[in-house]
């Protein structure tokens, strides 16, 4: 049995979707942090290890661009069917909701990629490290 939908359900996304967007801000202003580091790392040293992390550093920026951009949609399209709910255009706005929590979906299986290649990005470096620790013992 289907029942209709609230303008009380769209707006329990709220909270969450601003928590996650925030989550998504800092872990995009982490990465420009880490990028500029490198970036002046490698203006001293010329390590290639460095050169060995940019395209991981690319891939983490698009994939979070992404994240962000289906998190915004959904939100937006939360807060169009909750205007539509509110109107009475209740067939419009469920379909709309559908839309939102969709959009949410992708964003954060988008998210689960980037998390994975943050992992990637941490093994080039404990790889460099074990290297060392080898070559010393």
């Amino acid at each position: 049995m289907h029942s209709a939908l609230n303008l009380a359900t769209p707006a329990l996304l709220f909270p969450a979707v601003s928590l996650l967007l925030l989550a998504y801000t800092n872990r995009f202003l982490g990465l420009a942090g880490i990028i500029r580091n490198l970036y002046e790392e490698y203006r001293d040293s010329q390590d290639p290890k460095i050169l060995r992390q940019i395209g991981n550093l690319r891939t983490r920026i698009t994939l979070i661009k992404w994240m962000q951009f289906m998190g915004i949609a959904s939100l937006f399209l939360c807060t169009v069917a909750m205007f539509q709910i509110y109107t009475g255009w209740q067939a419009t706005g469920e379909v709309t909701f559908g839309a939102s929590l969709l959009c949410m979906i992708a964003s954060l299986a988008v998210s689960l990629l980037e998390l994975v290649r943050s992992s990637d990005a941490l093994n080039i470096l404990l790889s460099d490290l074990q290297a060392e620790y080898d070559r010393r013992h």
